[in-house]
This record gives structure tokens, sequence and C-alpha cells, in this order.
């Protein structure tokens, strides 16, 4: 979605958990099932009751019982700590398992084996099971779960309109749009909003600037972005301020006098009191510079392929919540003194806040809390709300949700701040005003030429033309930025290596691309009438390698669920990495194309098409851009029981695919 041209655009519980290995089923307050139920849980679960009601007589309540994944030292796929039973039990540990063990491995054709570990059982899953599980994945997408009747909206980017987006954009606007859409996978239906700072003395002063020394240029006579062409006018502003605090300090001023009584600063001040005052000079001016800034952003977040279903814009939101907070003044929620409006949060163990100041006029906080009142009254059933900030605002929206929750809205218990931390590069911080910050369109370029020059020094592309080479080394530069910043926990500090986020066989997007890459052209080799389902398997036992891989596949809907629960895209990430590592090993060592057997053959393209459509739907989740027309669904690359001719990706061209094996490295198939 295109930002508007101008800036007349319309405004913008408790749970129980019970733990799936690391993964967890969250039992919401306002829902009346379980977001999600682990596949293998919802059989073992029912089979263990029935063994404490025949072992024990005792009715086991299902919350009681924590499944963990075998630790890889022992054999097993599911382990359960019997401790907590002992007194139901009225036996040893070690007695307790094995009794358990020996009822679920007679009782439940699921369990193959188990082991005791000193009051640990290991139960190992049989092959059916996963070959089950895996024909089951081969019919339908296991990353999307049916709707849940929740509406969830999240806030991201919301930049300031004198300037560019900058990497510290880049990771909110990642992070809020890869959230965005691991909750829609996850069944949600999703809103996604910005608020855009279009107001203010940072913007007069973008404005002040070009009107003394633009000269009357604008982005198409001088070629450039408007949100370029604005921040450096904001640049500008910051260098004659300085000389200006220069010459009032040698003058014999003070600095901090110097400071107050620059001109240029009183001219910035000068401007906003006539923009507050509709001058139509000044608001024209604004509007002008404002526009083509929204051109500028526009351009970049189409590059990134990121969208909005709703602008908020500051301009009109910052007459917002006055009334609400007089109101509760009325109610004796707020207090007067002074003069101003104030709430008293130190029972919370905060500070007290001004609402209003003594003149009438509001604060941030005043605006934010008519602002998220006016988003819930425009979207009725509005469950969550998620704002999307850095970690400097911890504290205001800590003040904020009391704030709304001292005003007696319900709904305030489902905000949440996804605050994250500060990415710095190997060069250091950025500093906006000095012009040394680093912007997304420089980033994004660095990292397309990072991986253009290493492709090219491999020689092997030749043959490619110019575009398709432009467009793969931009699929490959857009997915290593927005996976190298997704991976990292949001609420840590991350630096940024733009070399290190391309390279093709480590902990990056382009990794994941490849092996997807690889996926296809090993599909497209294959018989394009093979096919296969679990009743065809035979009666060879899985290997390690092809286990290894379903289990992953297998615990991928638990980590989409976890990810949307704690709103970290991370987990996704870095599940999607050990999957495609799984596969690789699976890759070099199994015989894919070159097994003899039809049966074994044909199962080993239904994994693969399995590994590719996860894969496939966890980059999507993660934000990274198809080309025109991509589904998130892939319904085509789950269809495992249809002719692997029918999972070619219309969207990821032969060239592309090609392109990614010759700059990888090509293993046998």
């Amino acid at each position: 979605m295109r930002i508007c041209e101008t800036p007349d655009s319309p405004l913008r519980g408790s749970s129980g958990v019970t733990f799936a290995g690391r993964f967890a089923i969250i039992y919401k307050a306002d829902l009346r099932a379980p977001m999600f139920q682990d596949r293998l849980q919802a059989q073992l679960l029912p089979a263990l009751q029935a063994a404490f009601k025949t072992l024990f007589g005792h009715e086991l309540d299902a919350k009681a019982i924590g499944f963990q994944s075998t630790r890889p030292e022992f054999e097993g796929d599911v382990t359960i700590n019997v401790f907590p039973f002992l007194k139901i039990s009225g036996k040893g540990p070690e007695q307790t398992a094995q009794a358990i063990g020996e009822h679920l491995q007679a009782n439940v054709p699921i369990v193959a084996r188990f082991n005791v570990v000193k009051g640990f059982l290991n139960l190992l899953i049989a092959d059916s099971y996963w070959l089950e599980f895996l024909n089951e994945a081969g019919a339908k997408d296991i990353l999307a779960f049916p709707a849940n009747g929740r509406k969830v909206m999240v806030e991201y980017s919301s930049p300031n309109t004198n300037k560019p987006l900058h990497l510290g954009h880049m990771r909110n606007i990642f992070l809020g749009h890869s959230v965005s859409r691991i909750l829609q996978s996850a069944g949600n239906e999703v809103v996604r909003v910005q608020v855009i700072n279009d107001r203010g003395i940072h913007i007069c002063k973008s404005m002040v600037a070009w009107q003394k020394y633009g000269k009357g240029e604008t982005p198409a006579s001088v070629g450039v972005k408007g949100d370029k062409l604005v921040g450096k006018y904001y640049v500008e502003f910051d260098k004659v301020y300085k000389r200006e605090i220069e010459v009032f300090v040698a003058a014999g001023k003070s600095p901090e006098l110097a400071e107050k009584e620059a001109p240029i600063l009183l001219e910035a001040q000068e401007m906003l009191r006539k923009w507050e005052a509709n001058d139509p000079d000044v608001r024209a001016l604004w509007e002008k510079m404002n526009g083509w800034v929204y051109d500028g952003f526009n351009a970049t977040y189409t590059r990134m392929g990121v969208e909005f279903d709703k602008l908020y814009y500051e301009s009109q939101t910052y007459v917002l919540g006055k009334n609400d907070v007089l109101e509760g003044l009325k109610k004796g929620v707020f207090y007067e003194k002074d003069g101003a409006v104030w709430v008293d949060n130190t029972a919370e163990g905060l500070d007290e806040k001004v609402l209003l100041r003594r003149d009438g006029t509001s604060v941030y906080m005043t605006q934010d809390i008519g602002t998220a009142i006016a988003r819930f009254t425009e979207f009725p059933g509005l469950s969550q709300l998620i704002y999307t900030v850095g970690n400097e605002q911890d504290y205001h929206f800590k003040v904020l949700f009391i704030i709304l929750k001292k005003l007696g809205f319900e709904w305030a218990s489902e905000l949440f701040h996804l605050s994250y931390g500060m990415v710095d590069l190997p060069s250091g911080k950025m500093k906006s005003r000095e012009g040394t910050v680093v912007d997304a369109d420089e980033l994004i370029e660095e990292v397309v030429s990072e991986a253009r020059a290493a492709g090219e020094q491999l020689s092997k592309l030749d043959e490619f033309s110019a575009e398709e080479k432009t467009a793969l080394f931009e699929m490959i530069g857009l997915a290593a930025v927005k996976y190298y910043l997704l991976k990292v926990d949001p609420k840590k500090r991350m630096l940024f290596d733009p070399a290190a986020s391309i390279d093709l066989q480590g902990h990056t997007g382009p990794f994941i691309q490849y092996t997807y890459a690889r996926i296809k052209s090993l599909l497209r080799k294959a018989d394009p009438m093979s096919t296969w389902s679990h009743e065809h398997m035979g009666t060879w036992p899985l290997l390690p390698e092809e286990r290894a891989v379903i289990k992953l596949l297998h615990q991928f809907p638990a980590v989409l669920n976890e990810a949307a629960i704690r709103l970290e895209p991370s987990t996704v990430a870095n599940h999607a990495y050990e999957l495609v590592k799984a596969y690789n090993t699976f890759y070099q060592t199994v015989p894919v194309l070159k097994e003899e057997d039809d049966a074994k053959r044909s199962f080993r393209l239904a994994l693969s098409g399995a590994v590719a459509g996860a894969t496939k739907k966890a980059m999507w989740c993660l934000g990274s851009r198809c080309r025109s027309g991509c589904s998130p669904m892939v319904p085509s690359v789950f269809a495992l029981s249809a002719p692997f001719a029918a999972l070619s990706d219309q969207n990821f061209g032969h060239g592309m695919i090609r392109g990614f094996l010759l700059l990888g490295f090509l293993g046998h198939s």
C-alpha cells in the first residue's frame, strides 16, 4: 500500500502454560481452546491419562503433563519427567517410569519402545507416525492455522518526515512486518498500521533550511529521492545552528543561552507557531516537502516488500486525547496541580506524569491515549494492539498502558510494546543530525552490491543477462538483510555485518534460499509422474538423516505458535535454518534421484518437497519478498500426492534456481 500523497489522509490475560518440548501450548483466557496443540501430544495425552487410570486409579489432568525433547545422548523422541507423579503412583521414580513405559508400548501403536533414565521416561516414536505426518503435511500447509476469530493491530515503522529511513527503522519495519505475517499465519486477522510523525519542530528545521538555502531545488530537478533531499536540509540546519552557537559563545554568551537564541532556531520556532496557526504559506511548504518524503518512503517500502493497511498522521492525532484526560480528571483518575493535569503512578512503582500543560496543550502521552482509544473505536472487536518501538521508549509504554487501565478500558490489558534493541554497524553508531546516519536505501544497496561482487567473482553467471543478475542479487540482498536482523532476539542489541549476511553457506537468509533452490532443482529433474504416500513406504526403517528432517518439519507448527505468542520472529528464523541444515546433511549423505528403489526415491522426493514448502512459508513469515503473485499459502509446494511436476514454482523461476546453484556448492542428488 502506498502512503497517500498528502497529509489529508484519514487518521491514523492471564494464561496457563503446558510445555511442548521447548514450545508452549497457551490457554488464552478469551479463547475456548488452545491456540495450538502439538499433533504428537494430541495422541500421547489421552494415552497417558488412560495409563494413570489403569495403573494408579487416578484421573490425571492433561495440564499436569509436561513433554520435553529427548536429549541427543539418549534414544528417544519425547521425554516425560515422572517425579511430579510419585505421590500418585506410590512408587519410586524408575519404577513409575517403567510401569508407564510398559503400558504405553503395549497399548499405543506409535510408541515403538522406551527407556528410563533416573525417573525420566524416554519414548521412541514409531516410523509409522512420522510417515503419516509427512503424508498429512503433503495435503495442507502445516504453517497455516485455522482462523481463531482474533483481530490484531500491529504498528511499525512510524518515521519522521525530516529524513530518510535508516538502519534502526529497518529493524523496526522488518520486525513489525514479520510479526504481522506470523500472526496472520497463526490464524489472526491482522491490521498493519504506522504513525507518520509529520509535524513538530524537527520538520520545521528542514523547512527553514530548504527555504533559506535550497534555491528552489526539488527531487526531480536534482535527481534525488525526496526523503533524501529533505534529510539533506535537516543536516544543513544543524550545521548552521552549530556555527551560530559558536559565534554567540565567542561573543561572550553562555552556551546555554546561545543554544536558545541562535537565529535559525528562532526561525524554526516561529515557523512552527505559524504552522499551528494554519498560515497558508507555511502549510503549503509543509505539504510540498512532506509529499517529497512520502514519495521517497514509498519507493523504499516497495523495495523492502512491506505494506500497511492504515496510515495515521501525527498532524491529525495530536489533537486527540485532551477530552479523555479531562474526563479522567472529572472521574478522579487524574488530579490538577498548578493548572496542569497529572496522573499519579507511584503506587505502580513509577512517577507522576503531566498529561495536560497549564496552558491546555497536550504532551505526547496525551495523543497516544487518544489514538489508542480511537483505534479500538475504529476497529470494533480488536483483540490486541502491538506497538513496535525501540527499547528507549519502554518507560513511556508502561505509563501509557497503566493510564488506559485506570481509565477503565478492558482492552488495555491486551496492549503490548514490542521492544527491540539498537543496531550497530562495525563502524559505530548512527547520528542523523551530523549526516552520518546509515540510511536504509544505502545499506540495502551495499548488501546487494556485496552479493553481486561475490557472485561475479565466481565467474559462473556469464550466461545470465544483466536483468537476471540484477533480480538474483536483489533477492539475495534483501533476504540477507531481513534474515540477519530477524534471527536475533529483538530485545538484544545487535551488530549488523553486511558481508557476513550474504554467506551462502552460513547462518543466513541466502543459505536458506540456496537450499530452497537446490530442492526446486531436484524436483525439476525428478520423474514428472512420481508420487508418494506413506502406504508405499514398505518395511525399511527410516534413516537417521530422514528422521531428523521429518522431526524438524513436525516441530515447525509449534515453533510458529511460539513465535505468535511471544512475538519473536527469531524462533521461526532459527528453526528454518536448523531445518535446511538438516536437509543439506540428508542431501549430502542419502541418495535421492540416484536411489534405485522407486519407493524410496519417491519418498525422499516427497520429503524434499515438504521441506521446500515449509521453507518458503517460513521465509514469507520473515518478510522475504517473493516475486509477483506469491501466495503465503503455497499450496502447490505441499501437494505431495500430486505428480512432482506440479511442484514447480512459477514465482521462483528456473533462472533464479540456476543462479543460486551456480553461486553455491553443487552436491550429488
